[in-house]
């Protein structure tokens, strides 16, 4: 319902589904429950009529009884036909007339009734037309054309035994069966343009239904892009926290400038947790940077990534072999920091004290090999806790720019994780 400017119908006040229900009113029954499946009642499951059906259903009955009026009186004058065979007409017309209104449940019954009784009634010949048209609207163009085909052909003996005082022979059969064609016609025309409405309307709701699979995907791409940069961008962080954290709760007898600089390490962790994870929002709001400015890290940040490590008691070997870092493009430097990234960080956790070899190499046109490598740790491994899907992200992240990632443990309890990256 329309209100006023700028007014907005309340949810659950129902204005909106009387609409639809007022434009139904206007549709085929048959139409009107493919919208609206409650719209079939009853126990033998008939479509409830709409006002455009009682309006269609009253024009065919008034366009049956006028024909059948005109004929009647035509047959009436008839001099060739006895008073009997005239009342005998007259009777069979008007019970075609009032079969009319059972044309809709009855298409076919109906159809083939008319076909029967044509043959004696000629006052019966506007209900027959409005029953070849109902079963052009109603049913598959074979069974109009059976009847259709039927019809004309038993008009030649007809008229031959009762010819048209008026008419001709030949222009009695051809005027039959231009009135039959024209109502079979006009029949196909209306069901025609029904199945196109439904077949809209079908198109529409597999539009509607293939965007929302599109929304939802959409959705579930965004949490997991959320998920693997929470993983990537705090993982690195957190794992620094805990192993810090875990050496002053086992070491409380440690020297006093170790604490502070263990306490040290962990305020700078949790603080560039927080800047990362300020960071991760930017981004998946839309943007390679946040409202900050704080651009995402590339390859060039790879030796603050390696001093970070090594500031937190880490050994690792860096053998970058890129002549210009600033030369690899974003997208592919971004994922080989975060490669590098989780395999530092798994590293810290699974293999604490042994020293990681980081190698990066590569030239444009040739792509970008990163490898992380670590023997087996020297001592007992904290358990540290982790998601897991570290390096199911990264292999997925690499996938995603085009390149490949393995990894795997050697037969020492060593570890590496190798990946190539496309530089064009």
């Amino acid at each position: 319902m329309v209100g006023a400017p700028g007014a907005v119908d309340a949810p659950g006040d129902g204005s909106g589904a009387d609409l639809t229900t007022r434009r139904q009113w206007f549709l085929p029954s048959a139409v009107a429950a493919e919208f609206d499946p409650d719209r079939v009642t009853g126990r033998t499951g008939r479509h409830k009529r709409t006002v455009r059906d009682w309006l269609v259903d009253f024009a065919c009955f008034f366009v049956a009884v006028f024909l059948g009026l005109v004929i009647s009186d035509e047959v009436a004058n008839n001099p060739t036909l006895s008073e009997g065979l005239i009342a005998l007409d007259h009777l069979l017309g008007a019970l075609a007339c009032a079969a009319v209104w059972t044309r809709r449940r009855w298409p076919v019954g109906f159809a083939a009734a008319m076909l029967v009784i044509s043959l004696v009634s000629n006052t019966a010949g506007g209900a027959a037309l409005v029953a070849y048209f109902t079963l052009a609207v109603h049913r598959p163009w074979k069974y109009p054309a059976w009847f259709g085909g039927a019809a004309v052909a038993l008009m030649i003996p007809f008229y031959a035994w009762r010819p048209d005082p008026d008419l001709p022979y030949v222009v009695s059969i051809v005027l039959t069966t231009l009135l039959t064609a024209t109502a079979i016609a006009w029949g196909m025309f209306v069901r025609s343009r029904r199945q196109l409405l439904l077949a809209l309307r079908d198109r529409a709701r597999r539009a509607e239904n293939e965007a929302a699979l599109r929304a939802e995907k959409a959705q579930q791409l965004a949490r997991e892009a959320i998920a693997r940069e929470m993983h990537d961008v705090l993982a690195h962080r957190l794992t620094l926290l805990s192993v810090h954290a875990g050496a002053l709760e086992f070491r409380p007898d440690a020297p006093g400038a170790e604490i502070a600089r263990a306490a040290g390490v962990i305020r700078e962790s949790a603080h560039e947790a927080l800047q990362d994870l300020r960071q991760v929002i930017g981004v998946l709001r839309g943007g390679d940077t946040d409202a900050s400015g704080r651009p995402q890290p590339t390859l060039s940040a790879l030796d603050a990534l390696v001093a970070e490590s090594r500031d937190a008691d880490m050994k690792v070997v860096l053998d970058l072999r890129v002549p210009d870092p600033e030369a690899v493009p974003a997208a592919i430097g971004r994922t080989a920091y975060r490669i590098a990234q989780e395999g530092l960080t798994n590293a810290r956790k699974h293999a604490p004290g042994a020293e990681v070899t980081v190698t990066v190499a590569g030239a444009p046109g040739e792509g970008l090999t990163l490898s992380v490598r670590n023997p087996p740790p020297p001592g007992d491994v904290p358990d540290v806790p982790g998601s897991g899907q570290g390096l199911i992200g990264l292999t997925e992240r690499a996938s995603l720019a085009g390149g490949r990632l393995t990894h795997g443990g050697g037969p020492d309890g060593s570890f590496t994780v190798d990946a190539w990256l496309p530089w064009p």
